[in-house]
């Protein structure tokens, strides 16, 4: 890979997964036990907020209990070492590349640790529980708060900004994702017409991993690591 300015990252699931988190979407496409029609969506939320409350609740508990893994360490190294354009987007809705130290980053499907208010729009950092007549801090209506998760059916954050990213890249490199869900899916094939260089970091073959130059498998905090060395050039 030569003559590279400016990198896109995409991350997913399977870098967390390494720290002991377990990704959402298990076996028979439930989501911790739950449907997904369940517990991630509009329409589940209005039909049972008690319930979806709890479920992210749940979540954003189990996120105290891992760390940052060598994976999330090795982009926080690179974003401070790379002298050019950097921006990882991530699927994840986990604060660990943040707690790494990566700050060139953007959460596309929102983010646990934060909550957004159905009333007046106000988004805040959060970190407790959702279920004890929270107050908004924006207009301080209580019970109006959800988690700042981007649910099915909803459009994720900052596509604009991602875009044209993308549209300035020399190298997009996507690291454990499943390559199944839209519009990340997608990134790759946007890449590829727009003919930049694309390398896909896998525990095992993405569903796109055949639009991809080049494909390595093997665990992230592995893979990670070695790849951010190789392209600091040290």
């Amino acid at each position: 890979m030569t003559d590279i300015r400016n990198i896109v990252v995409l991350t997913g699931a399977g870098i967390s997964a390494e720290s002991g988190l377990n990704t959402f979407r298990g076996p028979g496409g439930l989501w911790e036990g739950h449907r997904v029609e369940d517990i991630c969506t509009p329409e589940a939320l209005a039909r049972n907020r008690a319930l979806v409350l709890d479920f992210y609740d749940q979540r954003r508990a189990a996120l105290a209990t891992v760390a940052p893994n060598a994976g999330h360490v090795a982009l926080a190294r690179l974003d401070r070492e790379w002298q050019g354009g950097l921006l990882i987007v991530t699927q994840n809705v986990d604060d660990l590349h943040e707690r790494a130290g990566a700050e060139r980053m953007l959460h596309m499907h929102g983010e646990l640790m934060s909550a957004f208010c159905e009333h007046c729009g106000h988004r805040q950092r959060f970190g407790g529980a959702m279920l004890d007549g929270t107050r908004c801090g924006g207009c301080g209506a209580a019970d109006t708060l959800r988690p700042d998760i981007v649910f099915f059916g909803e459009m994720p954050y900052e596509m604009d900004r991602i875009d044209a990213a993308l549209g300035a890249a020399d190298l997009f490199v996507s690291i454990g994702t499943s390559g199944a869900v839209y519009p990340a899916a997608g990134y790759v094939q946007q890449a590829r017409h727009a003919g930049i260089e694309t390398l896909e970091l896998n525990l095992e073959p993405s569903a796109g991993s055949y639009f991809f130059h080049e494909t390595r498998l093997g665990p992230a905090g592995e893979l990670v690591p070695a790849w951010v060395e190789e392209i600091l050039g040290k």
